[in-house]
């Protein structure tokens, strides 16, 4: 080990020291942790803000659906964006991607009558070819991801109008507009809630507790610090109590729809892939340092390649979910999905030089731009100081990243 790196290594603690206190446990916990837990009360705050304003409509089970449902597609694409810039790059062309996947469903089913099922597949298919295309110009030719994704952003958008020749194609299929707009069928005895969501909710607090208690276990078995029992049971019951007001909420009215079991597929399959999966810790050591990943055997290209692949596939998924939301396929769909998508990503705590992020921070960061546009709309402020309000956020958000890195390093 090198002298200056031993320089910036704390001494360790003698046992005399004794352990830590509880206000140093959370204080550690909350600087290694503080972007995550500063949007998340950030997220709370904007709700009380807005649920008070509202005269209480931003909570009702009416709007809360309606959120999930307006905000599915671009936490699709915002768990996929974190992904790509997590691995120090940027897509800017999945929104036009989102609109040439819409229009591509729009022909398969509604102008050669192609099974809905079948043509879903052949449009992920042909998202994930897309992006196979990009990542291919990215990771083997070397071309910077700002300029592919921004000709293919160029391309698509061409071909969405080539598709659908300026005119909007409709309607869809029930069965695929069910994929967005339908809900959870009811099940077992007449309750005051909806059954088969409470009990999804259920299933998800005892895994969110197992979970907080695998990574307890863990912590403890390398001799990690942790918090006392008390405050982890505290946290636990706030997990707890979070679900279950948000499910029992779902449950007053239709129930859960198919769009938020798709984004909770995907949320736990992604997150446990970046977590626990070689393939993700090679996406955060590329993102964070490329040449030593490199040196450390990881394949930067085909890891490079993979994360665009990826990407291109969530793009049509969201396009999918668009489309069956808007009942029609429309040369401008997808506009501006982009932006958010980045947005999200950046207020949910990626870095602009790569190799730091979350899932669950993606999906944070759409909730704080999603409720900041309902509960806009609700109070009546307009759109054209809306796009100003969500401009100031994402420069605080970033502007927060960069002050706590030069804090840390300091």
């Amino acid at each position: 080990m090198s002298t200056a790196t031993q320089k910036t290594e704390s001494p360790a603690p003698s046992p005399a020291d004794g352990p830590p206190s509880v206000g140093t446990l959370l204080l550690q916990g909350l600087r290694s942790n503080m972007r995550q837990y500063g949007m998340l009360v950030a997220l709370a705050l904007i709700i009380v803000i807005f649920q008070i304003w509202s005269d209480d409509i931003l909570l009702r089970p009416l709007n809360v659906t309606n959120l999930v449902q307006q905000n599915g597609y671009i936490l699709i694409l915002a768990i996929g964006m974190m992904i790509v810039i997590i691995a120090g790059h940027i897509d800017l062309s999945v929104g036009s991607l989102v609109a040439f996947i819409g229009a591509a469903a729009g022909v398969m089913m509604i102008k050669h009558d192609l099974p809905w099922g079948l043509a879903v597949v052949l449009c992920l298919l042909l998202g994930a070819v897309a992006g196979a295309w990009q990542g291919f110009w990215i990771a083997y030719i070397g071309i910077p991801s700002f300029i592919v994704t921004l000709a293919g952003m160029l391309a698509f958008r061409g071909g969405t109008q080539i598709l659908l020749d300026g005119q909007s194609l409709s309607p869809f299929p029930d069965g695929f507009e069910k994929m967005s707009t339908g809900f959870i069928p009811e099940m077992g005895p007449y309750t005051q809630y909806h059954n088969p969501t409470m009990v999804i909710g259920l299933v998800v607090c005892a895994a969110a507790v197992w979970q907080e208690w695998r990574a307890r276990q863990q912590r403890t078995a390398y001799e990690l610090d942790v918090v006392p029992l008390g405050l982890f049971f505290v946290k636990c019951a706030a997990i707890v109590a979070a679900v279950m007001a948000f499910t029992m909420t779902l449950s007053s009215w239709h129930g859960a729809p198919y769009g938020l079991l798709i984004l909770a597929v995907l949320f736990v399959l992604f997150s446990f892939v970046m977590r626990n999966t070689v393939v993700g810790r090679h996406v955060y050591a590329l993102g964070g340092n490329q040449p030593a990943a490199k040196l450390s055997g990881v394949r930067d290209k085909r890891v490079t390649f993979m994360v665009f692949v990826n990407m291109g596939v969530l793009a049509a998924l969201a396009g999918l979910v668009f489309a069956a939301r808007l009942g029609s396929a429309t040369p401008s769909a997808g506009l501006n999905f982009e932006l958010e998508a980045i947005a999200a990503a950046f207020i949910g705590g990626a870095s602009a030089s790569g190799g730091v992020g979350t899932v669950l921070g993606a999906i944070i960061g759409g909730l704080v731009l999603g409720v900041l546009n309902n509960g806009m709309s609700l109070v009546g402020i307009g759109t054209d100081y809306q796009q100003v309000i969500k401009g100031l956020v994402l420069l605080a958000a970033v502007g927060f990243d960069v002050w706590n890195k030069r804090k840390v390093g300091s």
